[in-house]
């Protein structure tokens, strides 16, 4: 059966897009940062160590990092928060780093440069597929109405924004505490499923598939993400005869979608689906051209 041969990467598709979302987040609000990929790395040990430390179930073990990858977060949103642009993502991708190294040097609680094993407790499939959706319905809502439009003016023009009553710190401070929640969500859900956890689990790479994903796939929309994850999750699969050729396929898709649809293939589908529309409602409205009348013939002009 299709779904017990690919069950494995159906489930990796759904971390990669919690993984995807954790960077798209705070980038709606025009915070570019990588706390979602370090607290991807805070929600997996957490949840390890509750699982194989104290005999924690999954679904209590992932809440719990959650809950402490969501403290980190505001601690580094109030840290971070007269950084911008590419500053906030250097400095959140030391953040990533510096979670790294403690992993590794964790001694008998992370369990060094080895990791942790034993993460065994039951997440089923119905489980993950439950959460995810509670996720995206989430990141959906906000998408519509006035609290997309608030997401946006914080992005677009801060400045105004804030003239408009618009609390902008608190906007970017609630997308860095979900962005952190989501990411470890992710990270903890991954480590169930693995039934271990290690520093080489997360760091720099995660960063560089998040945002290829969010390029790719668009960064305005929960929708952008699910389709970066679900590229990047099967073209591996796909690209197995090609071997380390593989590389430079990701390096000309990645380039060609930058230059030919720079918000991405979801972004270009909505701007080809409106362009259609448009030519269609004036095409349908337009009046009709006047039949032009042809003088009757006189008898001079006919010299009959």
């Amino acid at each position: 059966m299709w779904y017990d041969a690919n069950v494995v990467l159906l489930q990796s598709t759904l971390v990669n897009l919690l993984l995807a979302l954790s960077l798209q987040i705070p980038l709606r609000s025009g915070v570019f940062s990588f706390v979602g990929i370090g607290s991807y790395g805070v929600g997996a040990y957490t949840t390890a160590i509750g699982i194989a430390r104290y005999g924690h179930g999954a679904l209590p073990a992932i809440a719990e990092g959650m809950l402490a990858a969501g403290a980190v977060g505001l601690a580094l949103a109030l840290l971070l928060q007269r950084l911008s642009g590419l500053y906030m993502a250097m400095a959140s991708i030391a953040y990533v780093g510096i979670l790294t190294v403690l992993a590794q040097n964790g001694g008998t609680l992370t369990g060094g440069a080895e990791g942790l094993y034993g993460v065994v407790a039951d997440l089923g499939m119905t489980e993950i597929v439950g959460i995810v959706v509670i996720v995206v319905a989430l990141a959906a809502l906000s998408e519509r109405g006035r609290l997309k439009r608030r997401i946006e003016a914080v992005r677009d023009d801060p400045e105004l924004a804030s003239a408009m009553g618009i609390n902008v710190r608190r906007v970017r401070f609630a997308s860095t505490v979900a962005a952190s929640m989501v990411g470890a969500l992710a990270g903890g859900i991954n480590a169930v499923l693995l039934t271990s956890v290690s520093p080489a689990d997360f760091g720099f790479h995660l960063s560089i598939l998040a945002l290829t994903m969010i390029v790719v796939g668009g960064a305005q929309s929960w929708l952008g993400a699910l389709v970066g994850a679900v590229i990047f999750t099967w073209l591996p699969i796909a690209l197995q005869s090609v071997g380390d050729g593989k590389t430079i396929v990701y390096g000309a898709l990645v380039t060609v979608v930058a230059v030919v649809a720079p918000t991405g293939l979801v972004g270009l589908g909505i701007a080809t689906q409106r362009s259609l529309r448009s030519r269609l409602r004036n095409g349908a409205t337009a009046p009709p051209s006047p039949a032009r009348e042809v003088p009757p013939a006189s008898v001079e002009s006919g010299r009959l």
